[in-house]
């Protein structure tokens, strides 16, 4: 059985990728200009560490899209999150979580300011603290895609959380908000790269919609250098023939079904609703809200929180445009001006899979095509 690391470093290969690399050039001809949106933090993050974008014609755009999720995560919950620790609640959530501003505190402001916050792992890591200070009440801040959604969901079902932790639930679904930038007319792209983490528990079935109705090519695809790139090629290969199919391309880790055991967690745990998204607005069906037999565990309720939007996009921020793909990082005025990795002014500065962050650490552009 071949090790991991060289399993890896195949899809890694120069040799194959220079290959690969040179077929896209040669497909890219037959166009004027091609843009492809993907929705995943880690492809961006791959993208543009591994220089993938200096590998394609000028032609070629790589545009990211909603992939991260505490980009999208509303202002209204982190002020919700920010009023319980100022109010003696310790909030517990993940490190991305922790700068994020909200419409006027970050969680790390808020703890600047008395506060009490404490990073997770995840809903198991929470549950475990809580347990062992019976004497405190505890709120764990849900986030993320439908990859940690499984998590929180598979603890809630297996109930093992304690009377004194309860959770702020943020989870949003994938596919709705795909839809929604997918269909603004005005965002002309010619094909589709899914996320590879979102679709091993999705599976690549519910992305069957773009190529049926948007008659955009559709590949699922991994995260190193030749699946990206092999991906390109796959949509590019469509696109000339006229073709609009969904492709799996990385059918290591992704079922045509997906995590049927994870998915089951997420229907007996969850129901979906209408969501709201970060500098996008209300989405229908892209959130999900604990059932009734599991109101027990809802920090909104126990709290009596009125979870609205707050502020989400400050005058002069542009990160709700990257978000959708109508603007790169490098277009917003306050790109490494007044937000910054160190002091970020709006989200998509914060997380490790924020495109504004991605681009400030490792000199991200779109204009890195030969």
């Amino acid at each position: 059985m071949r090790s991991r690391k060289k399993f890896s470093e195949g899809y890694r290969d120069p040799a194959r990728v220079k290959q690969v690399a040179s077929t896209i050039g040669e497909l890219s001809q037959s166009f004027d200009e091609i843009k492809i949106i993907h929705l995943c933090g880690t492809h961006e993050y791959s993208i543009v560490k591994n220089g993938l974008r200096s590998l394609l014609p000028k032609n070629v755009k790589l545009i990211p899209g909603p992939g991260c999720p505490v980009c999208v995560t509303p202002a209204g919950h982190i002020d919700a999150a920010v009023e319980l620790t100022l109010s003696g609640v310790e909030i517990l959530t993940f490190g991305d979580m922790f700068k994020v501003p909200g419409s006027k505190q970050s969680l790390e402001e808020a703890k600047a300011d008395g506060g009490r916050v404490e990073i997770v792992y995840g809903l198991a890591d929470a549950i475990s603290i809580a347990q062992n200070n019976t004497d405190r009440n505890f709120v764990f801040f849900a986030i993320g895609f439908e990859t940690t959604s499984c998590t929180t969901a598979a603890e809630v079902y297996k109930d093992r959380i304690p009377e004194n932790l309860t959770l702020l639930v943020s989870h949003r679904l994938m596919p709705p908000i795909t839809e929604v930038v997918v269909g603004m007319g005005n965002l002309p792209f010619l094909g589709l790269l899914c996320p590879g983490h979102v679709s091993t528990i999705i599976g690549a079935k519910p992305w069957r919609i773009f190529p049926e109705a948007y008659q955009m090519p559709t590949v699922v695809a991994g995260f190193e250098p030749l699946d990206i790139l092999t991906a390109i090629r796959t949509i590019l290969e469509q696109a000339r023939n006229g073709e609009a199919e969904l492709v799996n391309e990385y059918k290591r880790a992704v079922r045509s079904n997906g995590n049927t055991k994870a998915k089951e967690f997420l229907k007996k745990v969850f129901k979906k609703t209408d969501g709201h998204w970060r500098g996008i607005g209300t989405v229908p069906s892209s959130a999900y809200e604990l059932r009734e037999e599991f109101k027990n565990y809802d920090a909104a309720e126990r709290y009596g929180l009125h979870l609205d939007m707050g502020e989400d996009i400050k005058p002069g921020c542009r990160c709700h445009h990257v978000i959708i793909g109508r603007a790169v990082p490098t277009e917003c005025p306050m790109f490494l001006e007044e937000c910054t990795p160190s002091s970020p002014f709006g989200p998509c500065m914060v997380s490790s899979e924020g495109a504004c962050s991605v681009w400030a650490k490792h000199g991200g552009s779109i204009d890195a095509s030969a």
